[in-house]
């Protein structure tokens, strides 16, 4: 990685990075521009506050890069859960239904994770970073606010479960750009004639680039200040 520095010419790098839990994607880049003095850096893909794992970050000239990599395959692993509903398919929001189980029988599940495999149509959950009238979903969610969501097109490529503690079933998912995976656990959920909400959920893979080779932030920011001078 070439070094960054506020006085000489920024050639940047790309900084693969472990997301903490509750951590916003913007957090992570405010956190490493304003630590490590870096003048342009983005990110190469929203995590939500609730996911952790793999974020890709880009500096100086490497921003460049960023869409290559905003439209790279990815790979998730997690966990979700039968029976009740949230808002936000997610624990970011409050539970607001219970639906029955008992009928979930193993097989159900796998023809419902067999419908939601391959080039699917998926509607983005409300509480999502998708734009509408130049506003985060979000944001009018938040406000209690109607809105209109359009499908989109999408492709699931892998979709694995294990569904041993049920209700509790575990995920992984190597899918296409603009897969919503709360929108998965959704429709899982309906498929089966029940609800589902996400309760974790760790992006491991973007392209070639996995987890496994990604920094804490904090011990990134050391790392990075201690080779550039700055004082701790």
């Amino acid at each position: 990685m070439t070094d960054i520095t506020a006085t000489s010419p920024d050639e940047g790098e790309v900084i693969l990075l472990n997301k903490p839990l509750t951590w916003t994607s913007f957090d992570a880049v405010n956190k490493i521009k304003k630590s490590c003095k870096v003048k342009k850096i983005g990110h190469a893909g929203t995590l939500d506050p609730l996911a952790t794992g793999l974020l890709i970050l880009c500096t100086g000239k490497k921003t460049k890069e960023i869409d290559s990599y905003q439209g790279a395959e990815k790979e998730y692993t997690g966990k979700m859960v039968l029976g009740k509903t949230t808002p936000s398919i997610d624990l970011e929001t409050a539970f607001d239904a219970e639906f029955p189980t008992d009928h979930v029988t193993h097989e159900a599940l796998l023809t419902a994770v067999q419908q939601l495999t391959g080039t699917i149509e998926q509607f983005p959950p409300i509480y999502s970073a998708v734009k509408m009238g130049g506003e985060r979903l979000y944001k009018k969610a938040r406000r209690g606010e109607a809105v209109e969501i359009k499908a989109r097109t999408v492709t699931v490529s892998e979709f694995e479960i294990d569904d041993t503690n049920f209700p509790e079933i575990s995920f992984r998912i190597v899918c296409s750009k603009g897969t919503y995976i709360r929108s998965l656990v959704r429709d899982l959920g309906l498929l089966v004639n029940s609800g589902a909400y996400m309760s974790e959920l760790c992006r491991t893979r973007i392209g070639k680039f996995w987890l496994k080779d990604a920094e804490e932030i904090e011990g990134y920011v050391a790392r990075k200040r201690a080779e550039l001078g700055l004082q701790s």
